[in-house]
């Protein structure tokens, strides 16, 4: 029996991990099995007495300058209401200082949208990649190639605006944290309000999770139909959780469903509204 080479063993490994992150898993099994009700039986060590913990950390570490989540988040909600049009967004958050990612990932630019100003579908990735970040446009690199050709397979090319949950890329492609996405929220929610979109395809986990406020993995999200809303409650837009076109890339395979989401994004998109 021929044995693979380390190289395919971890390209193999890699494509499990990712597998499974996206789908949700975040914990590991032992090798070997434990016997919890023998060893509930025996008294734990009592623990030494400990000092009170001192107050709680922002969840992001703060840079010298870079104002604290809180302040950032109403720094651009002040910056956000004042844009007229997206010309005038796109200015407010290249001038923006208060997310992380411009101190931690980003080597160049803000990156904000690409696509139609008046798209009946707006597409709301993660966050820019290496490639994002040196062209200032979302989902360029293969997975953007990708996600391009399935919405021309679909019919979408000239019906969508693309753009992400973060606008700038964060340090060796991880997925975006909560901290982060809450301070480029107010941006992605004033986009939403000048183009106004029909309908929302959320494109991976950390989209899905972040705009409809889930703890479920993508692939329990994905092709379900949810309600989105503004934080002022002022928007409801109907939105589509799918998979990752990166997802995709490294699972073939799973290629089907996300199409199968896009058919049914393309159904309801053109779907004849029902006489009074």
């Amino acid at each position: 029996m021929s044995l693979s080479s380390p190289v395919s063993d971890l390209a193999a490994v890699e494509s499990l991990l990712a597998f499974w992150a996206d789908a949700g898993v975040d914990a590991m099994l032992l090798d070997a099995p434990v016997d919890r009700i023998a060893a509930g039986r025996i008294a734990p060590p009592q623990p030494p007495a400990r000092k009170p913990p001192p107050p709680a950390a922002a969840a992001v570490p703060q840079r010298p300058g870079q104002p604290e989540i809180g302040a950032a988040v109403a720094q651009a909600e002040a910056l956000a209401a004042q844009a007229q049009d997206l010309e005038a967004l796109a200015a407010a958050i290249a001038g923006f200082e208060g997310c992380p990612l411009r101190f931690e990932g980003a080597a160049r630019q803000a990156v904000f949208y690409r696509g139609a100003a008046d798209a009946p579908v707006m597409v709301i990735g993660e966050g820019p990649g290496a490639e994002e970040d040196l062209q200032g446009l979302p989902f360029v690199g293969r997975a953007g190639q990708l996600l391009d050709r399935m919405l021309a397979a679909a019919g979408l090319t000239d019906r969508v605006f693309i753009t992400n949950t973060v606008f700038w890329r964060p340090p060796g492609n991880r997925t975006p944290v909560a901290a982060e996405q809450l301070a480029c929220r107010p941006f992605l929610e004033r986009a939403i309000a000048l183009v106004r979109p029909k309908l929302l395809l959320l494109v991976g986990g950390a989209s899905a999770k972040s705009m409809l406020a889930k703890d479920e993995g993508i692939l329990s999200l994905r092709g379900r139909w949810f309600e989105w809303r503004s934080a002022d409650q002022s928007l409801e837009i109907p939105a589509l959780p799918t998979l990752h076109p990166a997802f995709l890339l490294r699972q073939p395979a799973a290629k089907k469903r996300a199409w199968n989401d896009l058919l049914t994004l393309t159904e309801r998109l053109d779907r004849k509204a029902r006489p009074a």
